[in-house]
């Protein structure tokens, strides 16, 4: 603000008021100081304002979403979580401010407490890009992540244990005398490698070692879980069960499977992951992975009251538990 009262040869209070459009500044005057503030990219700092008047009570929710592939803020899972955080907010009595953020560019999930809109970040999915966020942590930007622990990670992380609930997705299916095991998932995402490694170690316990023609790198669209099955017919390999990392890639596989005249759970068993509510009026109910959505709302949202603190906060691994229903 100095540097623009410079340039236009005025005080500091004159372009305040000018920023505000206030009418004690002349038309011409207000004109000149706001082409000068668009040309040095000056933003008005909402935090420094709200704390000289004592009243930011506002945590970002920042979602990262994958351009490539069309994921939507509109997601089951999502909404779920973004409810879940909206609760625990409130409880503590901060406002929520939902954004989005090209998942290539996690980083750029900084910009709502960097302007001083927020007093810090609750990020829902890491993405791909973990050195982005180790960046973001070691300037000291206050966020927490819901995802998995990482070697030489510097942030703070909630998340649920996917390396047991991936075991404990596939020990269902086994325990049913599947052996041929499909899994459905990218495991470039850091959750779903974990939840895959959970699903290798069941099939070792059995003896059983992971066949590459199973394993169906899709994406969390919902359309992926149709292409997973058109894959695995194109391969020619055959399934008796399936191991879905979302349950929208699990129910969407379903439907592709009834077409193909196969029936489930008779000819194959299915477990999805995250137990949406969708998945229990699903038919057949699917059987899945359920995460503590409530309690990890409220650990990541008093993890980043403790940062804002200027604490250090630890990451946190919360339980996962078979939900079992018909489907497997």
């Amino acid at each position: 603000m100095a540097d623009i009262a410079r340039l236009a040869g005025v005080s500091t209070s004159t372009v305040s008021r000018a920023l505000s459009h206030s009418p004690l500044v002349n038309q011409e005057t207000r004109d000149r100081i706001l082409d000068l503030a668009r040309s040095l990219n000056y933003t008005i700092n909402i935090g420094a304002q709200n704390l000289r008047l004592q009243q930011n009570r506002t945590v970002a929710v920042v979602i990262p979403i994958d351009q490539s592939s069309r994921q939507q803020l509109s997601d089951p899972f999502f909404l779920s979580m973004l409810g879940s955080l909206a609760d625990a907010l409130s409880e503590q009595g901060f406002d929520t401010l939902v954004s989005r953020v090209d998942a290539d560019r996690v980083d750029a999930a900084s910009a709502p407490f960097d302007g001083g809109r927020a007093i810090g970040v609750i990020l829902i999915g890491q993405g791909r890009h973990h050195d982005q966020l180790n960046k973001m942590a070691a300037r000291g930007v206050p966020f927490v992540v819901w995802g998995a622990q990482l070697p030489q990670q510097l942030y703070t992380t909630v998340g649920g244990d996917n390396v047991t609930g991936g075991r404990l997705a596939t020990e269902r299916l086994l325990a049913q005398g599947r052996r041929r095991i499909a899994f459905l998932g990218d495991t470039t995402l850091p959750e779903v490698e974990q939840r895959y490694r959970g699903h290798v170690q069941a099939l070792a316990a059995h003896g059983i070692a992971p066949d590459p023609q199973l394993q169906v790198a899709v994406s969390f669209l919902p359309e992926s879980g149709g292409q997973a099955v058109a894959e695995l017919a194109r391969r020619g390999v055959d399934y008796d069960a399936m191991f879905a990392s979302s349950d929208l890639l699990a129910m969407k596989a379903i439907h592709a499977m009834r077409a193909q005249g196969r029936d489930v759970p008779a000819d194959v068993a299915v477990v999805g992951y995250d137990d949406i509510e969708l998945s229990g009026y699903f038919h057949p109910p699917l059987t899945t992975i359920g995460q503590p959505r409530d309690v990890a709302a409220r650990a990541l949202v008093d993890a980043l009251l403790v940062l804002v603190d200027g604490r250090s906060a630890p990451s946190v691994k919360l339980p996962t538990e078979l939900i079992a229903r018909a489907s497997a």
